[in-house]
C-alpha cells in the first residue's frame, strides 16, 4: 500500500514533496523551476527552452560531456522539458543513485557554466524543434486551438519562433537565468526507495542556501475563441475543437474528467467507436481535458480526408453535443475499469508517481494519495457525472482545421 506523502519547505520557498515505495528498487525525481515560456519577454518568446538547452551543457565541475558521463554511470535516464509555467528536469533510477543524482541536478539549476561557445549549437536544436513542429499539421492544429482557447502568455508554445530565438543573446539567457531559476516557486517531488529524513538532509545541503528573488506572475491577454481555417495543400484535413471545462482544482474536475472519458477513453468511447469504426471517417480521433491553474479546456481532434473533412466535423460536434444527455451506467463500469488499471500502473511506477505528486502541489496546493484518487473513482456515478454536465455542457466550441477546404460550421460553434 502507498506511504503517507512527505512534505517539507526549505526557508527559501523550496517544496519537497515524497512518496515512499517500498515495493520498487528504483527512485525518481521531478524538478520544476518557475522558468515557464510564460514568463519569456515577448520579442524573446522561445528563450526558456533555449536556457533550458543551454543549462545542460555544463554545470557546476562538469563540462558538457562529464556531465553527461556522470549520469549515465549513475544510470540515470534523465530527462527536460519546458511548459508554460516550468521548466522540469526529471531523472530516473536505482535508489541507491539518487542522492549522487541529485547532486548533479543541484549544481544545474544552480551553476550552469552557459558556455557561449556551445550556444549556436543550442539555438541549432532549439530550431530544428520549432522545424518538427513546422512539419506536424495535427500539432499545428491544436497549438493554434490551444493559443485561442488561453490567449498570451499561456496558450503560445514553449518552443518559441524561429525569428524569436535567433534574437536571443547569452546575455538574455543569463539575465533569464538569474530571474527564473529560483527555489521561491520551485518544486522537488521524489518517489520510490527512499529515505524522508535522510532525503532531506541532503537536500537542504544542495539547495537550502539557493537565494530566492521575486517573481511577477504573468497575465493573460489576447484571448480570441472564435475559429479558424489555416489554408493548406494536402489531401488530408486536420480538424480541432475546444470548448470550456473546469481546471484540476474544482471540485467537479473528476467528473468532468470522467465525461471526456466516455468519450475518448479505449477503443470502446464514443468518438471511436461512431466516428472512426462505425462510420470510417477519419483515422485518429481523440478527445482530452487540459488545465491551467484556474482555467480547464477540452480539446478534440480528428484526422480525417480531404472528402470526409466535412462530415467528420458534423460528426464530432453531434457527438459533443450528445453528450450533454449524459451517460449510462455501462459506460461508466468500463471508465471505471480502465481509470483503476492506469491507478495500479502508476503504482508501479516511481517516475509516473513523482510526475503525479508534483501537479499536485503545483494544482492543489496539496498531494492525493492513490489511495484517495481510488476513492473518488470509485464514487463516481452517473448522477454525478450528468449533474456536472448539465451545469456545464459542452457549448460555445472553437474549431481550428486546417486542410484544402475550409469546411462549413455548425451554429453551435462560436
Amino acid at each position: 500500500m502507498p506511504q503517507p506523502i512527505n512534505i517539507h519547505q526549505y526557508k527559501n520557498g523550496l517544496v519537497l514533496l515524497t512518496e515512499r515505495m517500498d515495493w520498487v528498487e528504483s527512485a525518481a525525481f521531478s524538478l520544476l523551476v518557475p522558468a515557464g515560456s510564460a514568463r519569456d519577454p515577448g520579442p524573446l518568446h522561445g528563450l526558456s527552452s533555449l536556457t533550458c538547452e543551454m543549462v545542460q551543457r555544463g554545470c557546476g565541475p562538469r563540462d558538457s560531456h562529464q556531465l553527461i558521463d556522470d549520469l549515465e554511470n549513475l544510470g540515470v535516464d534523465h530527462s527536460a522539458s519546458v511548459s508554460n509555467v516550468h521548466t522540469s528536469f526529471g531523472g530516473a533510477m536505482p535508489a541507491d543513485q539518487l542522492e549522487s543524482a541529485l547532486s548533479i541536478f543541484a549544481d544545474l539549476v544552480r551553476s550552469p557554466h552557459l558556455p557561449e561557445d556551445q550556444l549556436e549549437d543550442a539555438r541549432s536544436a532549439c530550431v530544428q524543434e520549432i522545424r518538427s513542429l513546422e512539419d506536424d499539421l495535427a500539432q499545428q492544429v491544436m497549438q493554434n486551438l490551444r493559443q485561442r482557447r488561453y490567449g498570451n502568455p499561456f496558450g503560445r508554445n514553449s518552443q518559441g519562433t524561429i525569428d524569436s530565438v535567433q534574437r536571443i543573446t547569452l546575455d538574455d539567457i543569463r539575465d533569464y537565468f538569474d530571474k527564473t531559476y529560483r527555489p521561491n516557486g520551485a518544486i522537488l517531488s521524489v518517489a520510490g526507495k527512499i529515505d524522508f529524513d535522510q532525503l532531506k538532509d541532503h537536500v537542504g545541503q544542495l539547495l537550502e542556501s539557493w537565494e530566492s528573488a521575486p517573481l511577477t506572475e504573468p497575465t493573460t491577454s489576447d484571448v480570441d475563441w472564435s475559429s479558424m481555417h489555416l489554408a493548406h495543400k494536402s489531401h488530408q484535413t486536420h480538424i480541432g475543437v475546444a470548448y470550456e471545462s473546469v481546471p484540476y482544482c474544482d471540485k467537479q474536475y473528476y467528473q468532468a474528467r470522467a465525461a471526456v472519458g466516455v468519450l475518448s477513453d479505449g477503443m470502446s468511447s464514443r468518438l471511436f467507436t461512431e466516428i472512426r469504426e462505425n462510420r470510417g471517417l477519419c483515422y485518429s480521433v481523440y478527445a482530452v481535458c487540459h488545465t491551467l491553474r484556474d482555467q480547464g479546456s477540452v480539446f478534440c481532434y480528428a484526422g480525417t480526408t480531404s472528402e470526409r473533412s466535412q462530415e467528420t466535423l458534423d460528426v464530432l460536434i453531434a457527438e459533443l453535443l450528445e453528450l450533454r444527455q449524459g451517460i449510462r451506467s455501462d459506460e461508466l463500469a468500463r471508465l471505471k475499469a480502465r481509470l483503476k488499471s492506469a491507478l495500479i500502473m502508476q503504482q508501479e511506477s516511481s517516475a509516473s508517481r513523482c510526475g503525479s505528486i508534483a501537479a499536485d502541489w503545483y494544482f492543489l496546493n496539496r498531494v492525493q494519495t492513490l489511495d484517495e484518487v481510488g476513492r473518488i473513482i470509485d464514487d463516481l456515478t452517473c448522477e454525478s457525472i450528468n449533474a456536472q454536465l448539465t451545469e456545464h455542457p459542452p457549448e460555445r466550441f472553437t474549431v481550428v482545421t486546417l486542410g484544402q477546404n475550409e469546411l462549413e460550421l455548425p451554429v453551435e460553434v462560436l
